[in-house]
């Protein structure tokens, strides 16, 4: 598994194998950042169910400020760490060991100015976007501009709305699914 662009691209980020865990292809990644558009330079980036830290360490790459990684596998958790600094982002990541489906860290210093980007990447076959989509919403954290990519299968229904986001756009990239909301209060 490669990091995709920025400039790290290329990279060799390390994966684990034998798990429940799927990495974001490198092919989604790049379909992804490139909806995204090209300049993220200095946003704050969540992500969740973060499994080896492909999307935020990739988004690190491209030129965010800083990104939090949460995921609840102490595997996980050693594999993010490891892919950090061999990329030279301990300084900019934040790891936190936590079941995200018990409720998010609100407290938390990460989240006090506002979240501009957030990937949601949960094992898939599992009812787990929804409602952190609304907890997200719920909690105040995201900045007026935040988006949240979510990672799906292809045919898995998610919500139009989940309290004040609202999805903006779908795509289909082979048997996965990727969906991005915005603030509907803007």
């Amino acid at each position: 598994m490669k990091v995709t662009g920025g400039m790290l691209k290329g990279r060799l980020l390390s994966s684990i194998k034998g798990l429940d865990i799927r990495p974001t292809s490198g092919k989604v990644r790049e379909a992804i950042f490139n909806l995204l558009g090209q300049d993220i330079t200095g946003l704050k980036v969540l992500d969740l169910f973060a499994g080896t830290g492909s999307l935020g360490i990739e988004a690190l790459s491209r030129g965010a400020l800083s990104a939090l990684f949460i995921d609840n596998s102490y595997l996980s958790i050693k594999t993010i760490k490891k892919n950090l600094r061999s990329c030279g982002f301990e300084g900019s990541g934040i790891i936190l060991k936590r079941d995200i489906m018990r409720g998010l860290p609100f407290k938390h210093r990460f989240f006090q100015k506002g979240i501009e980007l957030v990937f949601i990447d949960p094992p898939y076959g599992r009812d787990y976007i929804p409602p952190v989509l609304k907890r997200l919403s719920d909690g105040e954290i995201l900045a007026t501009s935040a988006i949240v990519v979510t990672e799906s299968l292809k045919d898995d229904k998610l919500p139009d709305k989940a309290g004040k986001l609202r999805l903006f756009d779908t795509r289909i990239y082979g048997e996965t699914k990727i969906d991005m909301y915005g603030r509907e209060d803007l």
